[in-house]
């Protein structure tokens, strides 16, 4: 396994593959890996002759109070479970690498964007478009792949590659959870003990969300107020948003009809969770 910290160094790395005919499959982190990158991982192994992740924590995705200075990171570790799921290159670039001094330039989208996180995090999927975007343009990738947990993020990153006739692939792999139901996240950790069982309130919502679908309710309003009560019970638990929405457009839906999904954002202490269900999916609880 090699770990290529230079732009211009995965460019070539990148090119001299897709000139030889190998397909390259990306999976983009922040790395502090968990079980859910590691199934991202797993599936690009099958996907390609060549398996890169990028660890990159990206400043420009952090709002002005939130955790980047905090951010939990572990390149030692990353880099030891990278290997032991059959990554072949870790892109690792610093700060400067990837923003040079004058760097001006990013990627808005309208929209999708303008909903749940987009309204709670402003300028938060600038940097995520921006990053994946330069991400895309380095490691050349064939196929990215992305978990389905930041739903929203998914879309996003889909409308971009569409709009901007980027030649590749986006897949979207489910959620793994921990035994417990609670969705993985880097952001776990900031989890206090007693704080874990209040976390939990997001994945018993999402399974209480598709009884109800399943039982004939299509009244949106319904099904979240049901959600936001059952959350609320837990006083540790601070809802950002509870929200039913297309999932194409990203936008509020009053009845589902076709394909829509619950998105739930909620403050347990210090971390923000996030979690969500597709109406008419699985939900692995």
């Amino acid at each position: 396994m090699e770990v290529i910290e230079r732009v211009r160094e995965m460019q070539q790395y990148a090119e001299t593959l897709r000139n030889s005919g190998k397909k390259i499959a990306f999976v983009p982190t922040m790395g502090y890996l968990h079980e859910g990158h590691l199934k991202l991982m797993e599936e690009g192994r099958k996907l390609g002759d060549c398996l890169v992740t990028s660890i990159y924590v990206n400043p420009t995705q952090f709002g002005p109070a939130e955790d980047l200075a905090k951010y939990p990171r572990d390149f030692k570790r990353d880099e030891s479970l990278c290997k032991g799921v059959g990554v072949d290159v870790i892109f690792y670039p610093g700060d400067l690498e990837m923003y040079p001094e004058h760097y001006q330039t990013y990627v808005d989208l309208e929209g999708v964007t303008q909903n749940l996180c987009g309204l709670s995090r402003p300028g938060h999927f600038r940097g995520v478009a921006t990053v994946c975007a330069k991400l895309f343009n380095i490691v050349k990738p064939h196929v990215a792949i992305f978990g389905k947990k930041d739903f929203q993020q998914l879309v996003v990153i889909k409308r971009m590659v569409e709009d901007l006739n980027m030649d590749l692939e986006i897949l979207g792999v489910s959620t793994v959870r921990e035994k417990d139901g609670l969705a993985m996240s880097s952001r776990n950790i900031y989890l206090k003990p007693d704080e874990r069982e209040v976390a939990l309130s997001l994945s018993r919502s999402l399974k209480m969300a598709k009884k109800l679908y399943e039982g004939g309710e299509k009244d949106a309003g319904k099904i979240i107020g049901e959600v936001t009560q059952f959350i609320s019970r837990h006083p540790q638990a601070k809802i950002d948003y509870v929200k039913i929405c297309d999932t194409t457009t990203m936008k509020d839906v009053e009845r589902l009809r076709g394909k829509g999904v619950i998105a739930l954002a909620v403050r347990v202490g210090v971390a923000r969770l996030i979690d969500n269900y597709v109406f008419g999916e699985t939900l692995d609880l």
